[in-house]
Parts: structure tokens; C-alpha cells; sequence
């Protein structure tokens, strides 16, 4: 999901306000870098930096949406080269075991009334839990 742009009202708000002031004085002057002049450059500094953010998100955007992709192709090829393992040496190989997975005589099955009691003891510990 794309980040979200930013828009700023204070800068339209701020740039009417430039458009009022200057109808009335173009030359406004309050000391202290109260002026219209300078007010103008804060607004176009502003806008600067808008836009360079923005931009900023688009570039991270197009980054992660290409890393997400990279992600899946290089986890579909992962596992179609375990795949490959497994078809060339079996999966009850030692190559096997070196290309990252479980042999198959290593794994531990569990047998069908062991599955059978621990769901039973689930069950029980859930019931003295809700009682």
C-alpha cells in the first residue's frame, strides 16, 4: 500500500493571504522579516520541500514494491531448487539436508492415538480453564 501524499492547507491558506496582501501593498513591510517579500520565499521554500518529500515517497513506494517482488521470485526459486534436490538425491538424502531441509527419516511423525490423546488434553485443559 502506498504511503499516503501530503498536501498542505496551510499553504494554500498562506498563499491566498500573500495574494490578499499583495492587492493591498505590494511592498509590505512590518520589520522584524515581516514582509511580504520574505513571506514569499517561505512559501516557495515550503512548496520545495513538499515536492522533494513526495517525491521521496514515490522513490520508497517503487523500492518496496520491487523488493516485495524480488521476495516472492527468490523465494519460488529457493524452493524449486529444494525441489531439484530432492528429485536428483531424495529427500532422504544428505544433499537434501545440506540444501536447508528435514530428511525424511528425521522427522518425527506422530502417531495417530498420540494426536488423538493430545487433543483430548487440550480439551480438558481448556474446560478446567473456562470452569
Amino acid at each position: 500500500m502506498p504511503r499516503q501524499k501530503l498536501t498542505y492547507r496551510i499553504l494554500e491558506k498562506a498563499e491566498l493571504r500573500a495574494a490578499g496582501l499583495a492587492a493591498i501593498d505590494p511592498n509590505m513591510d512590518f520589520g522584524d522579516a515581516r514582509n511580504l517579500q520574505n513571506m514569499l520565499q517561505i512559501i516557495e521554500q515550503y512548496r520545495s520541500k513538499i515536492t522533494t518529500y513526495n517525491t521521496a515517497l514515490i522513490v520508497i513506494d517503487s523500492a518496496k514494491t520491487e523488493m516485495e517482488l524480488l521476495r516472492k521470485i527468490l523465494g519460488d526459486l529457493s524452493e524449486k531448487m529444494l525441489i531439484g534436490v530432492s528429485f536428483r538425491y531424495g529427500k532422504d538424502s544428505s544433499e537434501y539436508e545440506m540444501a536447508g531441509a528435514v530428511r525424511k527419516s528425521d522427522r518425527i511423525r506422530k502417531s495417530t492415538a498420540t494426536r488423538l490423546k493430545a487433543v483430548a488434553e487440550e480439551t480438558t485443559d481448556e474446560n478446567s480453564k473456562t470452569e
